[in-house]
């Protein structure tokens, strides 16, 4: 295996220090079972009927569609006494999401449940990700591993991925780290950005058995850095300006790491300023790469390099990058 460490020394080496990237097989559980933002800060997820499984109430889901979450949850819980399992899933739904009426994840857990055993394929995804954790449903991990399996099988690109986490985290062979791979593939396909950015680690590294192909990671950091995947923005900034995977891009490398910075990234804050202070991509700007230095130090980053800069400045130049800074955040 190769460790992305051991990447090529290059122009962006030389100024500054190479990104230490996360584990990769740590175990993540993505689940759409959360609050929804406050009015104003967000739109509420969409659902696809299909989610639901393959009959809907109509009466129920009507109501949902409109935004009458308190009546669809009513006319959802007439069909729960008839045992319906679609109106189960919805009904989790709302009460997961507390869309109208006061959140009841307990109760919500107990419907994902029984929608479950009866075959729907959201209600399966959810109830894995509850008996996993362990808090409103009894750990489980066969059981949820097996339900997100039959997810999987259904074309859940979500339970693909958590399955992939969940195989990848125990793996014990390559054999155990390929199917983790071709389960992310099988979620990259489909356009999740965070098995994308798997992907790209897996052919960047030649892990698990998967061939080591710089070009093709490359690709897959793209299509995960062009939906705003901060972490991947932040790594095809840096392969762009090194010439990892492909021909080198300064211009395009710094734009994308501002992209990444811009989102809130702290270590692309850090490496940005780098890239203004060396002129790399971009036209040199001390003052601005201070600005994004104070931006990322007010996170919690420290990087002596960067602190020499910062002392390096007359006054008003200080002044300056602090009211830059001030308008960055």
């Amino acid at each position: 295996m190769r460790s992305s460490m051991m990447w090529r020394q290059s122009l962006l080496m030389a100024a500054m220090p190479m990104i230490e990237r996360k584990p990769l097989f740590a175990l993540l559980l993505i689940a759409v079972l959360s609050p929804v933002p406050a009015h104003g800060a967000g739109e509420t997820p969409a659902i696809n009927p299909s989610r639901l499984g393959e009959k809907i109430p109509d009466d129920a889901y009507g109501a949902f569609q409109r935004g009458l979450y308190k009546t669809a949850l009513e006319l959802a819980r007439e069909r729960i006494k008839t045992g319906d399992p679609e109106a189960m899933a919805l009904a989790a739904e709302i009460l997961s999401r507390g869309l109208g009426v006061p959140r009841n994840v307990d109760e919500a857990a107990e419907l994902y449940a029984q929608a479950a055993e009866k075959g729907v394929t959201e209600a399966r995804f959810q109830a894995a990700l509850l008996m996993l954790e362990g808090k409103y449903l009894t750990k489980d991990e066969a059981r949820a591993k097996d339900y997100l399996t039959k997810a999987v099988e259904a074309g859940h690109k979500l339970a693909a991925f958590n399955l992939a986490q969940l195989i990848a985290s125990k793996a014990r062979s390559d054999a155990d780290r390929k199917k983790a791979y071709d389960l992310f593939l099988q979620a990259a396909d489909a356009g999740l950005a965070d098995a994308q950015y798997a992907v790209s680690q897996f052919l960047a590294n030649g892990t698990g058995g998967v061939p080591f192909d710089e070009t093709k990671a490359r690709e897959w950091l793209e299509k995960a850095a062009r939906q705003s995947y901060d972490t991947a923005m932040l790594d095809y900034a840096s392969w762009l300006i090194d010439g990892i995977g492909g021909k080198k891009d300064y211009e395009a490398g710094f734009l994308w790491m501002k992209r990444a910075a811009e989102s809130g990234n702290v270590a692309a804050q850090r490496q940005l300023a780098r890239l203004y202070e060396n002129g790399i991509g971009v036209k040199g700007d001390t003052v601005t790469a201070a600005a994004w230095y104070v931006v990322a130090k007010r996170a919690g980053l420290h990087d002596p390099k960067l602190d020499d800069l910062l002392d390096g400045l007359t006054e008003e130049e200080m002044k300056r990058a602090i009211e830059t800074a001030n308008r960055l955040k």
